[in-house]
């Protein structure tokens, strides 16, 4: 076990992301992008959503169905019927949205390795954005390493 050292760093940022709607949106390169500029080659890296009605996932980007279906069936697990909730005042998609974010992650972790994050294969990086409407999302991205 490697014991914290005097050469460990830290960097922060927060990251910018226009979302569309309802739907998943891939944030991969520009966290590598990110990552790579740092200038930390070994550490940790922790993603946090700043929003209550959006998620983050790692999950599959080579087939587009995988985000379609995960977004169909959240919305089985929490439709968007006004008649389900009592907190209705930001229109019928918010309490959803809410409930969607708390079943998924809104923070999560990855090792960085030679100045990359350690996603498999075919892991991405990705908002859920719960909300019908557009929104603008950001994401604190911290990065502890050397």
């Amino acid at each position: 076990m490697k014991v914290a050292e005097a050469g460990m760093q830290q960097q922060q940022s927060t990251l910018v992301t226009q979302t569309q709607g309802l739907g998943l949106y891939e944030i991969t390169n520009q966290i590598c992008n990110w990552v790579a500029s740092t200038g930390i080659k070994d550490g940790l890296l922790t993603l946090m959503i700043q929003h209550t009605s959006a998620s983050l996932t790692i999950q599959e980007n080579a087939d587009p169905d995988v985000q379609t279906d995960l977004v169909d069936a959240l919305e089985r697990l929490a439709p968007s019927d006004p008649k389900l909730y009592r907190h209705i005042a930001e229109g019928p998609d918010d309490m959803p949205a809410h409930v969607k974010s708390a079943l998924t992650d809104v923070s999560i972790s990855i090792p960085v390795a030679n100045g990359k994050p350690r996603l498999g294969t075919w892991q991405g990086i990705y908002i859920i954005e719960h909300r019908r409407a557009p929104h603008t999302r950001h994401t604190a991205l911290h990065l502890l390493g050397e």
